[in-house]
């Protein structure tokens, strides 16, 4: 499943709007201005082209470094900005969506009430709390104080179950011990069933608490210094500061030892358990669980359990039973105030940010206070939001076209399955039965989400953010015993990217992603079908990659390969597993290939099946070079420059042990040397770096 990244695009005014944030801070931009622009259909502005000229180095031997060729000019004009951790077209994207939903926000906040319906009225006034900067100044700590206040009353371990419960309620993320929610049963895909997911700690991964190396030790050294910090800047003196970060750091150590790596959580089999309610007690004797499940309003009667990580819950079991209740205290104070400090005042929005965004992440400069505030309202409001978006930029066309292009590769791939020498005719039925059962959504979800039973106050910022974690938990856990509706999205319309979903055996385009420079009706097929062709690739491949092949047509977990086949699979993908294995990140880190191995393998299967559909959507056309580029160059540059980048030193060495991808550099060099179009496109020559001996290819579909 790919993850996410939040962006979209600007429009005429966002031209202009840019200039003006180069000239003055970005809060500065009047807001009558940035409404304006959000008036404007994205189709009506500039544009950059999905095969951008000005992106290219061609000092540079396409057939030595095809990356730098197609993005060394990108990077060479996009610096990463201050107020972030990598930049790319993604996240450029991402950044000029940002100015064109500021937009959208800031008309509805001065428009009349009367002329606004009920979700307007409600981004509204989340949106106006979130940008009232004084009142936060003015209340400092005190609204976070009815929490710290509970924690504080904490009387006994057998009042934990509630008070967790409220805390994680408030804040619905695994760093309070675990995680509790639904999700599909991994046997039985069509039914919804609880989960209790390990979680616990406040840093990205569990080797950064384990691992001995000096930046490790260095990076622990500076979060414990955080810890303190923030104890103090909540009251605490500096020897009890210094007291309650060496135990919370503890604490949260005992967690990440128990806690699975990432490349385990991968494989499903390793986090699917069930137990029953007495086997879930069993597990945690000393954690009252229908005592938690009544706090959360969970029913009594909820009998299956998804039990992620068994080890790590015996291991919370041992240490809520070995910490005192003041070690407990403790550490839920750390928390909450960690996990609400950003929408508190000042001080504890910097000191959150110094920690989690510079010396983390290596970002020297907070965002601005808007683009904060219109990423809360993305989260928590994301499709009332995107019906704003969707009714201003996504057309019947659009999307008749990517429907096009996604049957193109669905047809392409069932030729490439019932060509394959290597996979028995019994398990190409299957597999073709898999893949015309995938389900392909486009552009924005058939019903929209009722925020109706969302609260929100115009002068309660901090109760808005809190009832809207309330209201996202409660609905989950509300699919506890209930059938999966098919139809619903992980994806918000205004989100720049696609995904596949293992269970769900479905696609998702949203609207966002589906606009220049990745999806540019303007220009020839051939940049389109390398970007977004590929993307659409990218994500197909994922139902059979090597975690989704795991899955059946109805999306149960399920071994549906003859086991020769298998093998014959994970020989395949072992080459790519030790062709990525040989990448460096930064420093001497190299890429750990069995985290990104299906995120590499989507990628490469997805480029085979973009070319085979650009070729049928070509097979009658006569086509000629264009700018110097014969058609076949302008299909892998528009792939190459889909992953145009950069990013800090610090935020490589958290996506080395984090992200499932590769960096873009070899997400696009990766894939060409493995395809010998890419070779013949560029006429390259045995030897260069950029070709492959035929016999040391990967290829797997």
């Amino acid at each position: 499943m790919s993850t996410p990244l939040k962006a979209l695009l600007s429009a005429l005014s966002l031209g202009t709007l840019s200039l003006l944030a180069q000239a003055q801070p970005a809060a500065a931009t009047p807001a009558a201005t940035v409404a304006a622009a959000a008036e404007q259909p994205l189709s009506q502005l500039p544009y950059t082209p999905s095969l951008d000229l000005t992106a290219m180095d061609r000092s540079v031997d396409p057939c030595e470094d095809f990356y730098q060729y197609v993005c060394g000019g990108w990077m060479e004009k996009n610096p990463v900005p201050a107020d972030q951790s990598r930049w790319s077209v993604y996240a450029k994207m991402a950044d000029e969506n940002q100015r064109y939903l500021w937009g959208i926000l800031e008309r509805l906040k001065t428009s009349p009430a009367a002329e606004l319906n009920a979700s307007q009225a409600k981004m509204a006034d989340y949106y106006a709390a979130c940008m009232d900067e004084g009142a936060a100044e003015r209340l400092g700590l005190q609204p976070l104080q009815p929490l710290l206040s509970r924690i504080d009353g904490l009387s006994s371990k057998q009042e934990l179950p509630a008070l967790l419960a409220a805390l994680q309620l408030a804040s619905n993320n695994e760093r309070l011990f675990f995680y509790f929610s639904s999700s599909q049963d991994l046997a039985d895909s069509s039914q919804l069933i609880a989960f209790a997911m390990a979680g616990g700690i406040s840093l990205p991964d569990r080797d950064y608490y384990l691992k001995r190396d000096a930046k490790s030790l260095k990076m622990r050294e500076a979060f414990n210094a955080h810890i303190a910090r923030m104890f103090e800047l909540s009251g605490s003196s500096p020897a009890q500061a210094q007291a309650a970060a060496a135990r919370v750091l503890a604490m949260e150590t005992t967690l990440a030892r128990a806690t699975l790596s990432r490349v385990d959580k991968r494989d499903p089999y390793k986090t699917f358990h069930k137990f029953d309610a007495r086997g879930l007690q069993a597990l945690t004797p000393g954690f009252d669980w229908a005592a938690y499940q009544q706090a959360l309003g969970v029913p009594a009667d909820t009998r299956v359990f998804n039990v992620t990580e068994p080890a790590f819950f015996k291991t919370l079991a041992g240490l809520l039973k070995k910490s005192s209740l003041d070690d407990i205290k403790t550490y839920l104070r750390w928390q909450t105030l960690s996990s609400q400090a950003p929408h508190l005042n000042q001080a504890l929005v910097q000191a959150n940010f110094d920690f989690f965004g510079q010396t983390l992440n290596g970002v020297p400069q907070l965002k601005a206070r808007w683009k904060r505030c219109v990423e809360l309202v993305d989260v928590q409001m994301g499709e009332a939001l995107g019906q704003e978006f969707v009714a201003r930029n996504f057309s019947p066309e659009l999307k008749a076209k990517t429907v096009q292009m996604t049957e193109q590769i669905e047809r392409a791939m069932a030729q490439r399955v019932q060509a394959l020498e290597w996979m028995s005719p019994a398990t190409k039925t299957r597999a073709l039965e898999k893949l015309h059962s995938i389900v392909n959504k486009v552009g924005y979800p058939d019903v929209w989400r009722d925020y109706s039973a969302l609260q929100v106050k115009r002068d309660d910022f901090l109760g808005n953010v809190q009832r809207g974690h309330a209201f996202e938990a409660r609905r989950q856990l509300a699919k506890i015993g209930k059938p999966l509706d098919r139809g619903e999205w992980g994806m918000t319309p205004q989100t720049v990217n696609a995904y596949y979903n293992a269970q769900m055996n479905d696609i998702n385009f949203p609207a966002g992603v589906l606009q220049p420079p990745l999806f540019d009706t303007k220009l020839d097929d051939a940049p389109s079908y390398g970007n977004t062709g590929g993307t659409i690739g990218h994500e197909l491949i994922h139902g059979f990659d090597d975690e989704g092949r795991q899955f059946d047509a109805k999306g149960n977990l399920k071994d549906w390969w003859a086991k020769k086949d298998g093998r014959a699979f994970e020989k395949r993908a072992a080459c790519v597993v030790e062709q990525y294995a040989q990448y460096t990140i930064v420093d001497d880190i190299k890429i750990n290939s069995r985290l990104t191995l299906g995120e590499d393998l989507a990628d490469l299967g997805g480029m085979v099946l973009a070319l085979a559909a650009w070729r049928e959507q070509t097979a009658t056309q006569k086509l000629a070079p264009i700018d110097g580029l014969t058609p076949e160059q302008r299909f892998f540059i528009g792939f190459g420059q889909w992953d145009c980048n950069t990013a800090r030193p610090e935020a490589l060495r958290v996506q080395a042990l984090t992200n499932p991808h590769s960096p873009g550099r070899y997400r696009i060099n990766g894939v060409a040397v493995n395809m010998p179009e890419f070779a013949q496109a560029f006429a390259c020559k045995p030897g260069q770096k950029m070709v492959k001996e035929e016999s040391k290819r990967c290829k797997i579909w």
